[in-house]
């Protein structure tokens, strides 16, 4: 699937049986999504679902000023607040597509985008039950990325993300849709992808590209996102020891984590007990592994003072966080069993959120 056939013809406006779902807390960053798909060349969807998951909507999403193109399938639908997984089995299962595409609402879809989603559908074998596309994540060319910067890049080469992620209709039916117990954007993806290759099917990769901008984000983002531990630990519950290694996600640090975390508690412990030497040792263990770890961080970055700030700072926290969300979802997960395929409506009736109803955007 890398390129398409020169005797394949790509019209502009004529309709593709495809509903693009696109999950949305209201980040501004969902109007230049749209815009960037309004002026895509190639056939339009059947329908463009946007799915408004905030729990207490305070206002219209910025929806931006959309052509008539886009504006004449632009459904809009609620999910409650419920994480990127309710929403997006909010969203397909309000359509009535034989394809599904999902975005995030932080992306840019490249010019050619809708018309390389036909091609890439039009060319998948009969066993192909999901379509990827292609991230590219701009970096800084002037300066070496931040951490921040480097972990988004990370996502050009990840595997099944529903930044751009294409499902067919009637698979996700069969698979029983997205995991609503991953409440995170977090290894849902991972998740879905893993149970459609397990029903026998298989995921191409796909020749649409689509722009992930690095957005600005609190310095102290990183450790909110230890949280995905406690996902880590429901993936392995429902997917077994080898999951990560089938996802093609990277090994990480929990292991040094575990042992910088019980340095620090073995050196606490031995100055409650007044035994000095052993909690002088605990903590050059403790200090030695945070050290390294910041460094790993550091190192590769633009060493600049804020930045070195942030990193030793989050490099502190982080260990012990990372350890406490995985214990923390060990415990909360125990008895959680895999998801049994089954037969999903065609439309929200389930409760997942209100029917999909067209909506008036200025042109």
């Amino acid at each position: 699937m890398n390129s398409s056939p020169s005797n394949v013809p790509r019209t502009v406006e004529t309709q593709q049986d495809v509903a693009i779902v696109i999950p949305t807390v209201g980040r501004p960053s969902l109007a230049p999504l749209l815009e960037s798909l309004a002026v895509s060349a190639g056939p339009v969807p059947l329908q463009l679902i946007v799915v408004d998951d905030r729990a207490r909507p305070d206002g219209p999403l910025p929806l931006g000023r959309l052509p008539a193109r886009l504006t004449s399938p632009l459904r809009i639908v609620h999910s409650g607040g419920r994480g990127p997984a309710a929403a997006r089995n909010t969203g397909w299962r309000a359509g009535d597509a034989s394809w599904i595409a999902f975005l995030d609402d932080d992306v840019i879809v490249g010019p050619s985008w809708l018309g390389d989603l036909a091609d890439d559908i039009a060319h998948a074998r009969g066993d192909v039950a999901g379509i990827q596309g292609v991230v590219r994540v701009p970096l800084p060319t002037d300066r070496r990325p931040t951490d921040w910067e480097r972990g988004t890049a990370g996502l050009a080469n990840a595997k099944w993300i529903t930044a751009d992620m294409a499902y067919r209709c009637d698979v996700l039916r069969e698979v029983g849709g997205f995991d609503e117990r991953f409440r995170h954007a977090f290894r849902e993806d991972s998740d879905i992808a893993l149970r459609v290759l397990d029903a026998g099917y298989s995921i191409a990769s796909g020749r649409r590209t689509i722009v992930h901008p690095v957005r600005p984000t609190p310095w102290h983002t990183s450790i909110g996102q230890q949280r995905g531990n406690a996902d880590d630990a429901l993936m392995r519950r429902l997917h077994g020891r080898g999951w990560a290694k089938r996802a093609g996600s990277p090994p990480g640090r929990r292991l040094r984590h575990a042992g910088i975390t019980g340095a620090a508690i073995a050196a606490l412990g031995g100055l409650v007990a007044r035994q000095p030497r052993a909690a002088l040792l605990a903590g050059a263990l403790w200090a030695t592994g945070t050290g390294e770890f910041a460094w790993a961080r550091i190192g590769p970055g633009p060493a600049s003072a804020n930045e070195v700030g942030k990193m030793l700072i989050t490099s502190v926290v982080i260990p012990p966080l990372a350890v406490g969300h995985w214990l923390a979802g060990v415990v909360r997960h125990r008895h959680e069993q895999p998801r049994t395929p089954r037969a999903l409506p065609d439309s929200s009736v389930s409760g997942a959120g209100a029917p999909a109803k067209p909506v008036s955007v200025p042109a």
